[in-house]
């Protein structure tokens, strides 16, 4: 099952970063009438009244929206829902990216999008219909972290079956580094 915020974001990294912890964002929001605000009021509210930075301020609305029912594990604000999974594996990221196209392609066939040009070379695939697969490597420490993440799935009780998909596929890509 995809993670609740809360799983994600302790309480003493959001009081360190953001001077709260989740329950007092809580109720700052009620206090402020959120629960009738959709998901951008909410965060631009955090920020432009609290000074909290965008991830930060996104991370409370999610898990805000969660805490009131309004919002799933896994699920965006569109209703939609997205898992995601990653790994290091050895060697630079120039190094892998040949190893992680040819897998993923493999995979899911012709990306509909490629940019390898970047610090953070990225791909992305429509499959399924409507469900979008991106990839994002980068690099750390002589190793290279990628990042698969699976959006846009309309059934939410997909979400195990579809993380371990995205594990399998990034063991592949392990594999395949390690024949380069």
């Amino acid at each position: 099952m995809a993670a609740v915020s809360a799983q994600k974001m302790s309480d003493g990294k959001l009081a360190a970063a953001t001077g709260r912890v989740r329950a007092d964002w809580h109720a700052v929001l009620d206090a402020a009438g959120a629960r009738e605000w959709e998901h951008p009021k909410i965060a631009a509210w955090l920020q432009s009244e609290h000074g909290v930075e965008g991830w930060w301020a996104q991370g409370i609305t999610v898990g805000y929206e969660q805490a009131i029912g309004r919002r799933l594990p896994g699920q965006t604000a569109d209703g939609t829902f997205a898992v995601s999974a990653t790994k290091s594996i050895d060697g630079s990221r120039a190094e892998n990216l040949d190893a992680i196209l040819e897998t993923l392609t493999a995979h899911w066939g012709s990306p509909a999008s490629v940019t390898p040009a970047s610090l953070y070379s990225t791909a992305r695939w429509k499959i399924a219909g409507e469900t979008v697969v991106a990839a994002v490597s980068e690099p750390k420490s002589g190793k290279t972290s990628i990042s698969l993440t699976r959006s846009r799935i309309a059934d939410g009780d997909a979400l195990d079956r579809l993380k371990e998909e995205l594990r399998q596929v990034l063991d592949a890509i392990a594999v395949a580094g390690d024949h380069r």
